[in-house]
């Protein structure tokens, strides 16, 4: 027989009339435990009385829990938000683990205003006892099914930068730290991406120390003891997105050494045959980018002699010989070489870094021959970067405030930076003996401002001849532009239309990209 509004409130009075006695009606208890059997009101009452009295009837615990878990699987969604909502009353002790499995279980719903009140209980109840709750987090992180892994990943990634110290103690991030290096083991890249974002966060692993743990759990990812397959995206894809998520935690206390040593061994050698993940991603310049970023912090290197030579014969690939000219002066070849400015800059970058552990590389490395022939190739590049240098200035005069917002213009201004580091880093090459003291800020990086410095005055390189010096020159287009810039007119302008401008973006593809797909894991209700 169903159980009625008056019999609920009336077992509510004798329990709430009982004090410090209320354990010893059991049977009012259990009056309201039957409440989840009958109609929408019962439910919603019994929803709110079960965890009041929920401390007090040991013996009735699972029976309790039980009841309050079919009210959160209900039909009625107004039902299942007040059962929701009450499930923090239950974790108590050893139910806090418990309760947590479940409210990760039921982050899985579609419902918005239902699954804003689970990740509501669930931080609640990390202000309760906050390894608890993790315990039930990666638990079914590591053993639930799909949609819940995906949701508690994102949970994690999302909210736990928001608790308080007290809350995140030290013992706490510990615990998180080490349940996410079990997860690690098997995950796809987005898997991946978030996980890293949730570790890189933690207070305890701010130190040098710590930095040099996430970049160790990186590497382990990245599978550099491997040699690299260039024909498979999967495998290409996972390399980049270790890459990125290490190049942040790289100083220089925190080395690169291992990813710059792979790129020159494994990646460069195979540039051209490299298969994209994204159809839209230009592959070769995306990995030249990621070698130029980590050049700086490149530690000491077995190797280096020889990745120098490999980043030099790469350099050479990208820096073409003058056309040959006939007897009357005029080139023997129709079409001029292409300079292509981007791939010059990050390999120019790179080699530059590298060659301050080894500046005599080009003296005494180098055999003559060779470096006539680099010398001659460096000459050409930078005759047309002068070229291209005045038309992109030209085109900048005078041009201030919204006139250097326009699309055009913001492609003409990271071209007049990348054209300026390349002049740069050539006229260090060209000294005698060649120099590595030259500072660049790499085209797609912001420039970083230095503390108690006074502003440097832009140059006119820097800035269109005219400008007005109290104007900064345009931010650089957002990190997802992707442009293409076509410059004016000119003997040397036809070249410059293969420069490609782009920003990377953020991390690709669905399960399984880069990472393979994970095992088959338990499935259904394991409350």
């Amino acid at each position: 027989m169903a159980v009625t509004i008056e019999e609920l409130y009336r077992s509510y009075g004798v329990l709430a009339d009982a004090k410090d006695n209320v354990s010893q009606h059991k049977d009012a208890y259990q009056v309201i435990l039957d409440g989840v059997k009958s109609g929408a009101k019962e439910k919603r009452l019994a929803a709110q009385f079960i965890p009041k009295f929920f401390s007090s009837f040991p013996e009735l615990a699972d029976a309790a829990i039980h009841a309050q878990l079919d009210l959160c699987e209900d039909e009625d969604v107004s039902i299942r938000r007040q059962a929701i909502k009450e499930l923090p009353r239950f974790a108590t002790g050893e139910n806090t683990l418990r309760v947590a499995d479940i409210l990760t279980q039921l982050l899985q719903t579609d419902d918005t205003a239902e699954f804003n009140q689970v990740n509501a209980a669930l931080i609640s109840i990390f202000k309760i006892d906050a390894k608890g709750t993790l315990g039930g987090l990666f638990s079914q992180i590591l053993q639930g099914e799909d949609i819940v892994r995906e949701r508690a990943i994102k949970f994690l990634s999302v909210k736990l930068k928001t608790l308080p110290e007290d809350v995140m103690t030290k013992e706490v991030e510990d615990y998180v730290f080490s349940e996410t290096k079990k997860v690690l083991e098997d995950v796809t890249g987005e898997e991946f991406v978030l996980l890293m974002r949730v570790v890189s966060g933690l207070r305890v692993l701010q130190t040098v120390n710590g930095r040099q743990q996430l970049v160790e759990l990186v590497v382990e990812q990245a599978f550099l003891e491997q040699a690299l397959n260039p024909a498979d995206p999967d495998t290409v894809d996972r390399l980049l997105q270790c890459t990125r998520q290490a190049l942040p935690l790289f100083s220089k206390n925190v080395h690169s050494t291992r990813f710059v040593t792979y790129f020159c061994e494994h990646v460069l050698p195979n540039l051209s045959t490299l298969t994209s993940p994204a159809a839209e991603l230009d592959i070769q310049l995306e990995v030249l980018k990621l070698l130029a970023e980590m050049s700086p912090f490149c530690g000491d290197m077995e190797k280096l002699e020889a990745n120098l030579n490999m980043l030099f014969n790469k350099l050479l690939e990208f820096m073409p010989l003058p056309p040959e000219e006939g007897e009357n002066g005029e080139n023997t070849v129709s079409e001029e070489p292409k300079l292509q400015f981007s791939y010059v800059e990050c390999l120019l970058y790179s080699f530059h870094q590298l060659g301050k552990k080894l500046p005599d590389f080009l003296l005494d490395k180098v055999d003559g021959e060779r470096l006539k022939d680099f010398k001659i190739r460096l000459q050409y590049f930078a005759r047309g970067l002068q070229v291209y240098i005045r038309q992109l200035r030209v085109a900048l005069q005078g041009k201030t405030g919204d006139a250097l917002k326009t699309d055009e213009n913001k492609i003409k201004v990271v071209a007049l930076k990348i054209t300026n580091n390349i002049n740069v880093l050539i006229k260090d090459l060209f000294h005698n003996p060649p120099s590595y003291k030259s500072t660049v800020t790499l085209s797609w990086k912001p420039v970083q401002k230095t503390e108690a410095v006074a502003p440097k005055r832009p140059s006119g390189e820097e800035m269109g001849t005219g400008a007005s010096m109290k104007k900064q020159i345009t931010p650089l287009p957002r990190r997802d532009a992707r442009q293409i810039y076509n410059p004016p007119s000119g003997k040397y302008s036809a070249t410059i239309g293969n420069f490609n401008y782009e920003q990377r973006g953020g991390f690709r593809g669905g399960r399984g990209r880069g990472f393979g797909a994970r095992g088959n894991r338990s499935r259904g209700r394991i409350y």
